[in-house]
């Protein structure tokens, strides 16, 4: 899945992509066409969707921290696919074996949808499309959150469901594939419980709480995708409150909605974030841009996407995601998709007792080789440090470093300068000096430097400790 929201890519800068993708054995594209950050696709019955929602103010830096619009700021950044465009990629794909799957995210993650016809919200307000700010609160970090703003269509609107079949209408007439993907996911519901609307549909339908009101949405709009000749598929939350009955999930918080979708007789992609997640960080966090998780390629050399107990054909594949948040060009996306896309490649394509770590990273070095060759990027990762850091008492850090590949020596200094093969071995847990102002490490392989320097600080070190 390459999210083309939240960073635009071009049609050639795709057709690149499948390029690659097709070397693995990737044989389906998943477009996150639509988002709070921009709508991506022309739909020429709602032409404010690409005039207002294809287009934000243009911001860089650590996506999720920007300030929103300021009054009188031009929305510059952005782009869209024409109907051309989408016929001209999913041809080029057609060609390459691929099918493209589209992505209408609703009803949360629509702001952009929302910037561009405000009515469909139950909550009046002014809509914009987010520039990466943040709108949405996620205490503790888990699955709990809520909105400061209501990025959500009304379901409780019939506007929405008028506007919904207008988009699925020309959709479905652009894309072969038998499926469209409806999304599904991450609804801020704290506007609902306060929609008087919401509270009307409630007792009209007699939908007991607010995953029911959900449930309402994305049944009928099951019924719409499917009055165009598509099956419907969604994340893995579409299954609160009563799964619509022909629906396909896509299984992202882990493997559970997958299981209970399967063993329901659903369809169901596997694509859990702690296998299959390609925006995370894939190496210590003192070194890759910030992202809240990380997911080392050993980690991904271990997904399994069939479940013990569930009907196998049931489960159609497994799938890689790129959200692009933090991805702000192709050559970043291809440094988060390569080297990991190969381990999740052969995890989807290899019986579980062929695979084999030892016999698949020097493959993987072979194929570094040739993306040198073809000028790919790619994360070198693997070849860094993986630190663990524990307190010994109230001011002591102690530092534990692993390797994820066999035959590597890590050399490190606490002195400021930089080590290099004549510095100390790390042979057990390093107790950290007091006065250290860092610690460097680099690994080396054959007495020549493999990794990248590692630079972790003083404060980083006790901030990990959990010292104050």
């Amino acid at each position: 899945m390459l999210d083309v929201s939240r960073h635009f890519f071009t049609v050639a800068q795709v057709k690149d992509y499948i390029d690659q993708m097709v070397k693995y054995k990737f044989n389906l594209l998943h477009l996150h066409l639509t988002d709070d950050q921009g709508w991506r696709i022309e739909i020429k019955s709602l032409p404010k969707l690409t005039e207002v929602g294809a287009w934000r103010v243009e911001r860089t830096g650590t996506f999720g921290t920007f300030p929103k619009p300021q009054p009188g700021e031009k929305a510059t950044y952005g782009g869209f696919y024409t109907h051309e465009d989408i016929k001209e990629l999913v041809k080029y794909a057609a060609e390459r074996y691929v099918n493209v799957l589209p992505e209408i995210d609703v009803p949360g993650h629509s702001l952009a949808a929302l910037a561009s016809y405000p009515e469909l919200s139950c909550t009046p307000g002014e809509y914009y499309v987010s520039p990466g700010d943040r709108f949405m609160m996620w205490p503790g970090g888990g699955q709990h959150f809520y909105g400061l703003l209501d990025n959500t269509i009304c379901p409780a609107n019939e506007k929405a469901y008028e506007f919904l079949d207008k988009v699925f209408t020309e959709v479905a007439q652009l894309f072969p594939f038998p499926y469209i993907h409806m999304g599904g996911d991450e609804t801020a519901r704290n506007f609902w419980e306060k929609s008087e609307q919401i509270k009307a549909l409630m007792q009209k339908e007699n939908l007991k709480d607010l995953d029911e009101v959900q449930s309402y949405f994305v049944k009928r709009v099951e019924k719409i995708i499917n009055s165009k000749g598509k099956k419907m598929i969604g994340w893995d939350e579409i299954l609160q409150g009563g799964l619509a009955p022909n629906a396909a999930v896509m299984s992202w918080r882990g493997m559970k909605g997958g299981i209970e979708a399967a063993k329901m007789g659903h369809e169901v992609v596997m694509s859990p974030t702690d296998f299959a997640y390609i925006d995370y960080m894939q190496g210590d966090a003192s070194l890759e841009p910030p992202v809240y998780a990380t997911l080392r390629l050993k980690k991904a050399y271990q997904f399994e996407p069939l479940p013990e107990g569930v009907d196998t054909k049931l489960i159609k594949g497994g799938q890689a995601n790129l959200w692009s948040e933090q991805v702000y060009n192709m050559r970043h996306a291809q440094y988060m998709t390569w080297p990991r896309a190969f381990a999740i490649a052969e995890a989807l394509w290899s019986p579980k007792d062929k695979r084999n770590w030892n016999d698949f990273v020097p493959r993987v070095e072979r194929h570094f080789e040739r993306f040198d060759q073809a000028q790919v990027k790619y994360a070198p990762s693997m070849y860094d440090p993986i630190v663990t850091i524990n307190k010994k008492d109230t001011a002591t850090v102690v530092v534990k470093l692993e390797t994820e590949i066999e035959g590597l020596s890590i050399h490190y200094s606490f002195d400021n300068s930089f080590p290099d093969n004549f510095y100390p071995v790390y042979k057990e847990p390093l107790t950290v000096p007091k006065e250290a102002a860092a610690i460097k490490m680099i690994t080396y392989r054959n007495n020549k430097p493999i990794g990248r320097l590692l630079v972790i600080t003083m404060a980083e070190l006790k901030r990990r400790a959990g010292i104050k």
